[in-house]
């Protein structure tokens, strides 16, 4: 039990902020909905931008002013889906070395004040050990850190991440990856227990289709979440 200057000492309850919570929020950088409600949030969260897009530098800079973590949402190959989900200087499996670096290279100088990267799609990219030390060589030469959106089971930047020395974590839940509000309220729940039995939680929503609902129901988890002991803290405090 600590003391004070004086000596006496105070009771400080447990459970008081010993919970960390970093909340990500992906597809910020296409003016969609839901990014003002996200902007609006009033706890720390990460702005994970897409390069090269509308509104990439806007939404970036955005952040930065409110005193939020920036992070490059790089867009990366997917096992399924269609390439234009993917946006404009995405990572391929097919790439060569070079372009894979230059392509990672031009979206860190593309997202001011970028701190980290994470993967937006990447089933396929991520659990390709050629590309993702590629990528995570890059961001160790960057000081950069790489959270793993864990969009595949089978992903490998945990195992590289640890040989190159790069600074990683890995999401526990997606808030939103089924766009209804009645989904995104029972993932609320998810959450409350993942912070109920863990130390850290990293969790992540989206601006776009299931944005206002995402950003209204994170709202209103705030009070419970910090009940539970939950501290909001930047990703970066989680990353190992």
């Amino acid at each position: 039990m600590p003391a004070t200057a004086s000596g006496h000492y105070i009771a400080i309850d447990p459970a008081a902020g010993t919970k960390q919570i970093a909340v990500v929020i992906d597809d910020f950088g296409n003016d969609q909905a839901g990014t003002e409600q996200m902007m609006e949030l009033p706890i720390p969260f990460v702005a994970a931008v897409m390069p090269f897009l509308p509104t990439t530098k806007r939404d970036a800079e955005w952040a930065h002013r409110l005193g939020k973590e920036v992070i490059v949402h790089l867009p990366m190959e997917p096992k399924n889906g269609k390439p234009n989900w993917l946006g404009p200087g995405a990572i391929s499996t097919r790439l060569p070395d070079e372009e894979i670096r230059q392509r990672v290279i031009a979206a860190i100088e593309d997202v001011p004040h970028a701190v980290g990267i994470n993967n937006h799609m990447g089933s396929k990219a991520t659990t390709d050990e050629r590309v993702m030390r590629i990528v995570l060589t890059v961001c160790k030469e960057r000081n950069l850190y790489f959270l793993d959106s864990r969009t595949a089971y089978r992903s490998v930047v945990g195992k590289v991440a640890k040989e190159i020395g790069v600074r990683t974590a890995e999401n526990h839940l997606f808030m939103d990856d089924i766009y209804t509000r009645k989904h995104i309220l029972k993932q609320a729940m998810k959450l409350q227990k993942h912070v109920r039995e863990h130390d850290s939680t990293i969790v992540i929503g989206h601006v776009g289709p299931p944005g206002e609902h995402t950003s209204e129901i994170l709202k209103q988890s705030i009070p419970t979440l910090q009940q539970l002991g939950g501290q909001f803290v930047p990703a970066s405090q989680l990353m190992r």
